[in-house]
């Protein structure tokens, strides 16, 4: 039976270190949606993660005991046997994932990933 009520739990992803780093941050926090409605998540970046016509930010998701999957790559490309529910939007510094008519399979957390640079991106959770 699908919940009423789902609870997407969505990560503060940030990148810790020396100067020049490329900051992500997310929001909201945490996202209570009906089964069947539409949820969005946004990320921005401290600095364009765009280099041409491309931008480098993917979408994850997230769940206990399982590895983060592929959602979205280069800010709106789906990944191969991702469902067409999930989409990618957005250029520059602001991003957004959308998962139109939310089904209970989608509880989960979800975080953006930045490829534009160097290091390598840590994250934290939301406390």
């Amino acid at each position: 039976m699908v919940p009423w009520t789902l609870i997407l739990p969505a990560l503060l992803l940030w990148v810790s270190g020396v100067c020049g780093d490329i900051v992500m941050t997310q929001s909201p926090g945490s996202l209570a949606v009906s089964a069947g409605e539409s949820a969005t998540i946004r990320c921005k970046s401290s600095q364009s993660l765009q280099s041409g016509s491309s931008n480098y930010l993917s979408w994850y998701r997230h769940k206990p005991g399982q590895s983060p999957k592929l959602l979205i790559y280069l800010a709106s490309t789906r990944a191969s046997g991702v469902p067409d529910r999930f989409s990618g939007s957005g250029s520059g510094t602001d991003f957004t994932l959308t998962i139109s008519s939310v089904q209970a399979e989608d509880v989960a957390s979800y975080y953006c990933l930045q490829s534009y640079s160097t290091p390598p991106t840590v994250v934290q959770p939301r406390t």
